[in-house]
């Protein structure tokens, strides 16, 4: 398997970031840390998140990393990291 972030994946993390940085950059760059490190147990474990099934035809599923929603979507060999935010938020 291997494991890719998409530019909305990436684009969230530096959100995230950009969010928990101005009260408290250390706390931000360790969030992102964890948040960016967590996709790799996927590896392992490719079907271990709860599959969406909005997506009928793709096999998306989601994880929760503490306080954080990360959704993926595995397609032939290769785990797509594809959003992330914080449960807290309105999606």
């Amino acid at each position: 398997m291997e494991l890719k972030w998409t530019n909305k994946g990436l684009s969230d993390l530096v959100r995230l970031y950009e969010f928990l940085a101005v009260t408290n950059q250390s706390f931000a760059a360790r969030t992102v840390q964890q948040l960016s490190a967590a996709p790799t147990m996927l590896l392992a474990n490719p079907r271990i998140g709860e599959r969406l099934e909005e997506f009928d035809s793709r096999d998306v599923r989601r994880i929760l990393v503490g306080h954080y929603e990360l959704r993926y979507e595995i397609v032939n060999s290769t785990i797509y990291v594809l959003r992330l935010w914080h449960t807290r938020e309105d999606r």
